[in-house]
């Protein structure tokens, strides 16, 4: 049991139909599975209420509602303002640790890597915000998922203007809170990259009273980040490659596997481990979560054993062969988001790979007057990589592709679904092909083609994409 009609009630000021009892909550009607609190959300294009009946129909035990029904509800004055609270509540009953993740990249894939560390010393008491849900109607609902009983929550936390992490912190309340790293991205929406140091910064504003921070330190924001963390903070933890980070990899070596073999110090102590995730930025990642399991009174060697067995999430690094002429190929979908920095780390990754190196590039999105110049600016990193043919998706690719011109082979397409057939007819076995792009062009849709008869490498490490 997650919520009875009663708790709903008080912690949302509404009023009860009837007695029930939720053993999940969702605002998707397409997600309602049997004894789901169904919470009708009004939005500038649909009403949830519309979809009660469905709700209903796959089971849902109750709802939270602003409007009369004939189905078991909680009436509420207004149904987000409701989610916020049913979050607070669910976030002060909880007496375990809070961990906050943000990052202008790395913050999902730290989520979900600090999950698996957390979760391999305390099977079933680990809670974390699903998919990507960290917006302010993501960070309410992933709360108010939490179980009563839960010993640590990870929760992500996103933003793309000025004090909307303020805002979702102070739901949260982290006792330890992280910035993953910072790079241009939404930069249509701050006037430069300190600006956006700033917005990640509030993350801290959230932190109970002698939580931690944990900054990074290979960062030119480090000391504006340190700064902002000083108020609320008891304690600051700097990770990263260079001498001088409180957490710092001393060595981190590639493996044939495509794994990296990192020794990781944290103090006085060292911790050697095999990190299963390829890539320089998943080292940083690594630190990061060492640094939050450390602070938690986590164990970390059997966090260094989930680093070594976490296969690669879907959107996010997920590895996967692929049928191509005369055989297989290697996808790596990276397909969920892009900027700047995260495309030069993955075409760092896609570098190392054996073969014939493709790259499926959409265009970056939300990065304002610079855009032509980002995007043109990634012609050096694809060189660098060895990229034979670069299919580029998006009619804000224009600057790449004239900036490749003559250079490499360039097909410069308008849609996903153009560049999945010129893919079909160019790749051939022992290719490596990276997939890459903001996630609004689609670039997911080539991947599921792909991996229609695909073996994802994730899948085969029991992980679920």
């Amino acid at each position: 049991m997650l919520w009875t009609a009663g708790e709903i009630a008080a912690a949302t000021y509404g009023i009860a139909s009837a007695d029930f009892a939720a053993t999940g909550v969702a605002f998707d009607s397409r997600e309602v599975g049997p004894g789901d609190l169904f919470v009708a959300l009004t939005g500038e294009s649909t009403d949830g209420h519309r979809f009660l009946p469905q709700a209903f129909a796959q089971g849902a035990a109750g709802a939270i509602v602003s409007v009369d029904t004939p189905h078991p509800h909680v009436r509420v004055a207004e149904t987000f303002a409701a989610l916020n609270d049913l979050g607070r509540a669910a976030r002060a009953r909880m007496a375990g640790t809070v961990i906050g993740v943000t990052g202008s990249v790395g913050k999902t894939s730290a989520k979900e890597a600090l999950f698996a560390a957390l979760d391999r010393s305390l099977p079933g008491e680990v809670h974390r915000s699903v998919k990507s849900y960290n917006n302010h109607t993501g960070v309410p609902l992933s709360l108010a998922r939490m179980p009563r009983d839960t010993r640590v929550g990870v929760f992500e936390m996103g933003m793309n203007h000025p004090g909307e992490l303020a805002a979702l912190t102070r739901i949260v309340r982290p006792h330890i809170a992280i910035v993953t790293a910072i790079a241009p991205a939404h930069t249509a929406f701050f006037p430069d990259e300190s600006a956006i140091a700033d917005a990640k910064g509030e993350i801290f504003q959230g932190l109970e009273p002698g939580g931690t921070a944990i900054v990074p330190f290979d960062s030119p924001h480090r000391d504006r980040l340190i700064a902002a963390a000083a108020p609320y903070a008891g304690r600051t933890v700097t990770f990263g490659l260079r001498k001088g980070a409180d957490v710092r990899a001393v060595e981190a070596m590639r493996l044939p596997s495509g794994a990296s073999f990192v020794t990781a110090k944290l103090g006085e102590r060292e911790l050697s481990f095999t990190l299963s995730q390829p890539g320089m930025h998943w080292v940083s990642n690594a630190l990061a979560v060492l640094a939050a399991v450390e602070a938690a009174g986590g164990d970390l060697a059997r966090a260094g054993l989930a680093l070594a067995e976490m296969g690669g999430l879907a959107g996010r690094g997920l590895r996967f062969m692929a049928p191509a002429a005369g055989g297989d190929m290697l996808v790596i979908d990276e397909s969920y988001n892009a900027n700047p920095a995260s495309m030069r780390a993955t075409l760092a990754v896609l570098a190392e790979e054996p073969g014939r190196h493709l790259a499926v590039l959409g265009e970056m999105r939300e990065l304002g007057d610079a855009s032509p110049d980002y995007h043109a600016g990634l012609a050096e990193p694809i060189l660098a990589a060895n990229v034979e043919t670069a299919l580029l998706v998006g009619e804000a690719m224009a600057p790449l592709a004239q900036a490749l011109e003559g250079r490499i082979e360039v097909m410069h397409v308008a849609d996903a679904a153009t560049a999945l057939g010129r893919l079909k007819d160019l790749a051939r076995a022992g290719d490596a092909v990276l997939v890459k792009g903001s996630n609004g062009v689609g670039l997911s849709r080539i991947v599921a083609g792909l991996r229609g008869a695909g073996d994802a490498i994730g899948d085969r490490m029991g992980v679920k994409t």
